[in-house]
Order: C-alpha cells, then sequence, then structure tokens
C-alpha cells in the first residue's frame, strides 16, 4: 500500500487532568488520524522542516503536548511513531497519525505528497497481519478520528464520504482482531476560526451534523457486535460547551486564534484555538479528559452506543489507567514508512 504524509488537520479542546483512577488495562495503543493527533510523523516526514518552531514547539500543531501525549500518559503508554519504525521496535503501541491526513487515501491538504490517510493508516498496520496469517492484539486500545479535513480541504474528485472511510477504518480493526476502538465525533467545523477563509461555516457546521449522525449510527451498528467494545467520545458537545460557556473552562477567548492576536504573548492558556484549525494545548487537555471520561463510562462490550452526555462527564474524571506488559502479534520488521520531504504550507 502507498504511503502519503502531510500537514494540517484542525481543531479542538480538553480539562485539566488533575487525579489517576484505574479504568481498563490496555496493553498497547494503536492511534490512527490527522493533525490532533499526529506527534511527530510529519516532522520526521519532512526533516524537521514542517511543524515549524515558532510557532510550533513540540514537532506537532500546537503551542504543547497534544491529547494522545495525555491521554498516553494516564494510561502509562506511549505509542512509537510509524515514522521511527526503521530505528525503534514499538511496545507499546505506534502512531500512525499523519497531519493533514484524508479520511480515506492520501492527503487533504498536500495531495501530491506521500501521506496516508486515516483508512491508508488503518490499512498498513492490517495488511502485514493479514498476510502474515495473525491478529491484532484484542488487549490494546485502538484510536480512530479524521474526517473533518475532508470537509476544510474538499477533493471534488473524492466522492467517499468521510463517514464511509471511518466506517470501512472500524470495520478493518475489527476483522483482524482488535477489540477495544476509541472513536472521535467531529466539533462544529463551522466555528473554528478558519471557517470564513474562503468557506461558508453553515455549511460546514452541517457536514458536521451529518457526518457525526452517519458516524453514531455506524458504530451503534458495529456495536452490535458483541465481540466489540467501540467507544464514543463526544467531542461535538465538550467544543459547543467550552464556546457557550468559555469561563467554565478558564477560557476567555474561543472565537480566535491565539497566533492572531497580541494577548497570545502572555496568555496562551486561555485560548481555544491555536490557530485557525488546531486547538491550544489546554484544550487537547479537555479533549484527553473526555476521552478517559468515555473509557470510565464504557469499559465492557454493550450492543449498542451514542454520542451522547460524555463530554459533560469528563470535567471531574480522574484515572490512571493501569496496563498489563503483553506482547503484541503485530510484527513491526518491514513495517517502516519512508519520510519523503515536502514543502508544506498550514492555512493560518
Amino acid at each position: 500500500m502507498k504511503k502519503r504524509l502531510v500537514a494540517a488537520g484542525f481543531v479542538f479542546l480538553s480539562f485539566m487532568l488533575p487525579h489517576k483512577a484505574s479504568a481498563a488495562n490496555f496493553s498497547q495503543l494503536y492511534v490512527f488520524g490527522d493533525s490532533l493527533s499526529d506527534t511527530g510523523n510529519v516532522f520526521n516526514a519532512t526533516g524537521g522542516l514542517f511543524p515549524a518552531n515558532p510557532p510550533y514547539p513540540n514537532r506537532s500543531l500546537s503551542n504543547g503536548p497534544l491529547w494522545i501525549d495525555y491521554f498516553g500518559n494516564q494510561l502509562g503508554l506511549q505509542p512509537t511513531l510509524a515514522t521511527d519504525l526503521n530505528t525503534t521496535i514499538p511496545t507499546q503501541g505506534i502512531n500512525f497519525a499523519f497531519g493533514g491526513a484524508a479520511s480515506g487515501m492520501g492527503n487533504a491538504v498536500v495531495r501530491d505528497a506521500l501521506l496516508p490517510g486515516v483508512l491508508e493508516q488503518v490499512g498498513l498496520f492490517a495488511q502485514p497481519l493479514l498476510v502474515n496469517n495473525q491478529t491484532a492484539d484484542p488487549n490494546a486500545l485502538y484510536v480512530v478520528w479524521g474526517g473533518a479535513n475532508d470537509f476544510l480541504f474538499p477533493n471534488p474528485q473524492d466522492l467517499t464520504t468521510p463517514v464511509n472511510n471511518i466506517g470501512l477504518a472500524l470495520t478493518t480493526l475489527a476483522s483482524v482482531g482488535a477489540r477495544n476502538i476509541l472513536v472521535f465525533n467531529l466539533p462544529d467545523l463551522g466555528k473554528l476560526p478558519g471557517a470564513t477563509d474562503n468557506r461558508d461555516p453553515a455549511t460546514l457546521t452541517q457536514s458536521t451534523n451529518n457526518f457525526n449522525f452517519g458516524l453514531q449510527t455506524t458504530v451503534a451498528a458495529l456495536n452490535q457486535n458483541l465481540n466489540l467494545n467501540i467507544i464514543p467520545v463526544d467531542v461535538n458537545s465538550l467544543f459547543n460547551r467550552a464556546i457557550a460557556s468559555p469561563s467554565e473552562f478558564g477560557l476567555t477567548n474561543v472565537t480566535e486564534s491565539c497566533l492572531s492576536t497580541v494577548d497570545c504573548l502572555n496568555n496562551q492558556n486561555q485560548f481555544l484555538f491555536w490557530d485557525n484549525f488546531h486547538p491550544t494545548t489546554t484544550a487537547h487537555r479537555f479533549i484527553a479528559e473526555t476521552a478517559l471520561a468515555a473509557i470510565q463510562t464504557q469499559q465492557v462490550p454493550e450492543s449498542s452506543t451514542t454520542f451522547g452526555l460524555l463530554a459533560l462527564g469528563a470535567v471531574g474524571a480522574a484515572g490512571i489507567l493501569k496496563r498489563q506488559h503483553q506482547k503484541s502479534a503485530f510484527n513491526p520488521k518491514n513495517r517502516v514508512l519512508a519520510a519523503q520531504s515536502s514543502r508544506i504550507k498550514v492555512e493560518s
């Protein structure tokens, strides 16, 4: 399968992680997504050229750690970057996420770059298992989050809907033995600072609603399989609540990108957005807390599920999820993503 790499994605929020508490035991953490979960794959693929520092100090598109950093820390799991597989044997999982990833194949932002989309990332993980007649680690946690870039940077030639791509990604993971899958819906893309840049906010909001409804229906159907535990994370409700009641989250600016204002110099932690499409590290903490709350709410397989009040229960959710050291069925050999440098721009 082709390898692709890239830049940009878009945006969100999360809450402080003050405590730790046990909720589940996961042996490894596998991540498939876009810039919201990319902790350095694009940086490595471009030889450190992107994201540039300043204004991105942590090899990712924010002003600090991403939600997956905070989340992984709580689980005691730090997945190896896919672009580091040529030098590192993964023992705690792999992060396949690339900034700019489309929900299906390729990159929505830089279409001629060799950057894998979300479904393509899942294929890169699943294909070696199928070829070698192996199965995925049933005790690992698998994360799938994507779809926004398809709406923010639409490709007229791609007629496959994002929700179908994410649904196929979930089905593929389940088919190779994944049992615990964390899947995120989208925030209201019409409320991003970049929503008005040659875009129609109302159309983005409608696209968000349609995607989230379709994803909810897909997850509910897949969870009819009692061997599956697909856990929804309702970032949409979290996002809407933070914008409606910023003071509740310790925020003062939820409409502008921090980088576009003078206040950014001293009040970064009070902004929801770092640039036009990506959240601040403070916002990423809110996302991590919401994901932890989702895991604590649903720890065993159920016949159906919905994206509901999980975001509202995020504030105050605590937990250290203890992990078991178990071997993964995934064979890291011959699984190296070639890092090819590419000049990339991000809208800001």
